[in-house]
């Protein structure tokens, strides 16, 4: 008794494309797919994003190496700020040339997509799928050869087999839409909740070390993950915050409001201020003077920018080292003290007398009621400044003072 064969389905299109080209024309074909990578407007963005990776990692457990670390980040960022101009003054010029090279990579992609799955191509008429191979690696040769014609015609007869014989499986239907949308929407979600977010500082209660209009990136990962809207964090995965860690935390008071401060006590602590010196468990933390008429800029309520004088020092809390601001004609006084609950953290400011901390109600009980953090309400640890807004930056002129602050870049929060 003998078996009927059946015949097979034709292969992917890229399948049969690679099985007509000669390595030269492989090799030619990839390098213009890189060209077009390469001088994308978002591969300086990609580029930057990728840098800030390792550079956040080594400024994170290898502090000391931010002082070349960071000037090497800044001339990078001048290089692909450059780069990114070029490639915008580039694709002006060239945009006849660029706009039908990638129709050609657009269709040759959409057709590519139409015939990957095997049912398609069982459907198609004997040869169907070789002809549109054919034609797709003449388009291929247009594009490297750059001839624009060529190009031109060659697209358009790849369009009309597309459109005879692929017309209905090309279109994506609403469930391909929503399915790729919703895997988009859940790669975002998963790394904002458990990787890196962004934030801006929005008010001046962490000046010196965060300037207004600074964005950072915050670890969402070194203190556990931390699952929203519940407010828990199920187990710590590096460590649980630590003295002079500086948190972006949701405010336990009122849940609407993110707020970003310094840790000053853990669980367990008792905190208390004797004239601006922080003592923690009876020791007084070590502080110094640096500048009695420090200025910095601050912003009213109305948007305007105005100088602040304050006294500076600088401050090590649990072994880091960073600077507080204190009024000088604040009366000396007694502060504390604060005894730290468990699973909770002791915020404060670094502009210390200008700061909606724990010793003030967050911000919302009120000034001598005081008001810990949980663990569960901390978002993540501010790591690095990756852009920022502020007073008297680039082309400040034009935005009533605010402008883009390059001296800011990358700067490492300590």
């Amino acid at each position: 008794m003998t078996s009927m064969s059946v015949p097979a389905s034709p292969a992917s299109l890229s399948s049969m494309m690679a099985a007509q080209r000669t390595p030269e024309q492989a090799r030619a074909w990839h390098r213009l797919l890189w060209q077009e990578r390469l001088t994308s407007l978002w591969a300086p963005v990609c580029i930057a994003a990728l840098l800030m990776l390792p550079y956040t990692l080594i400024i994170e457990f290898v502090p000391a190496a931010a002082s070349w670390a960071q000037p090497v980040m800044k001339g990078l960022g001048l290089l692909l700020v450059a780069y990114w101009l070029a490639l915008l003054v580039w694709r002006g010029v060239s945009s006849k040339w660029r706009d039908a090279r990638l129709a050609a990579i657009d269709l040759l992609e959409q057709n590519e997509r139409a015939l990957s799955k095997p049912p398609v191509r069982e459907k198609l008429a004997p040869g169907v799928a070789e002809r549109i191979a054919e034609q797709a690696l003449k388009v291929e040769a247009a594009s490297v050869r750059g001839d624009v014609g060529a190009l031109r015609s060659d697209v358009g007869a790849l369009e009309v087999l597309a459109e005879k014989h692929l017309i209905t499986f090309r279109k994506e239907s609403p469930r391909d839409f929503v399915g790729g949308f919703a895997k988009l929407l859940l790669v975002a979600v998963v790394f904002r909740t458990c990787f890196v977010e962004p934030y801006r500082i929005p008010s001046g209660s962490m000046l010196p070390t965060l300037e207004i209009g600074d964005q950072v990136f915050i670890n969402k990962f070194i203190y556990g993950v931390r699952v929203p809207f519940a407010n828990v964090v199920p187990f710590v995965i590096v460590r649980p915050p630590a003295r002079g860690d500086v948190i972006v935390f949701n405010n336990p008071v009122d849940e609407s409001a993110d707020f970003t401060k310094r840790v000053v006590g853990v669980p367990g602590d008792t905190v208390e201020l004797f004239d601006g010196v922080v003592h923690i468990n009876g020791q007084p933390q070590t502080r110094e003077s640096v500048d009695s008429a420090f200025v910095v800029h601050n912003l009213t309520d109305n948007g305007e920018w105005f100088d602040q004088r304050e006294s500076l020092f600088r401050e090590s809390l649990g072994g880091v080292t960073h600077s507080v601001l204190q009024t000088p004609t604040r009366t000396p006084r007694h502060e504390g003290p604060y005894v730290v609950p468990e699973g909770q953290v002791f915020v404060m400011g670094d502009n210390r007398d200008n700061s909606s901390d724990s010793r003030h109600g967050l911000g919302i009980t009120g000034y001598g009621k005081t008001e810990f953090v949980p663990y569960g309400h901390i978002k993540g640890k501010a790591m690095v400044v990756w852009l920022s807004l502020g007073y008297h930056g680039l082309l400040h002129g034009l935005f009533g003072g605010t402008g883009l602050r390059l001296d800011r870049f990358f700067e490492p929060v300590r």
